[in-house]
């Protein structure tokens, strides 16, 4: 049994077991928690910026940069939130943050903007219209779908959501 001397805990009774400080084995389930993490951050930003941008009758690259700019916002404000939990100072938990959700973040908005702006007619969707919200879920779908093999790759390589990993 491996004892993480900086925390206390064994990695066997840890919630995101498969990898030893992100190195090795990694299993489906910590990729997707990880990718999970990111999507809620992703979300929660990709709407707040289409809800902003539609009141304040913005255009469409308005909007989206809005909502690609919150989206990554979000997603680092969700990893400081746990990181600075740990006691870490700000600056060091917005390093953290930064190597943790980059890439996701960036991969899981590349794929969410492609699907709604290659999607026929999701660009000029209302966010009252059904077919918005549809596109919308499919696209974060599609994002979490490709993005949790990314994540998997990088925690197994000790990167992305593994640097989190010890601030648990």
């Amino acid at each position: 049994m491996q004892h993480d001397a900086h925390t206390g805990h064994t990695h066997e009774s840890h919630a995101h077991e498969g990898h030893a400080h992100g190195i090795g084995k990694v299993t489906w389930s910590t990729a997707a928690q990880a990718t999970l993490h990111c999507l809620t951050g992703c979300a929660i930003g990709e709407v707040l910026g289409m809800v902003i941008g539609t009141a304040f009758g913005w255009g469409n690259v308005p909007t989206l940069i809005l909502a690609i700019v919150l989206a990554f916002f979000f997603g680092y404000l969700l990893t400081l939130q746990g990181v600075l939990k740990a006691g870490i100072g700000l600056k060091a938990a917005i390093r953290v943050a930064l190597a943790a959700d980059t890439l996701s973040i960036a991969v899981m908005e590349l794929i969410d903007n492609g699907v709604v702006v290659l999607w026929p007619g999701a660009m000029d969707a209302e966010l009252a219209d059904a077919a918005f919200w549809w596109v919308l879920a499919i696209a974060l779908a599609a994002a979490f779908v490709i993005t949790t093999p990314v994540n998997k790759w990088m925690i197994g390589r000790g990167k992305g959501h593994a640097v989190v990993h010890q601030y648990h």
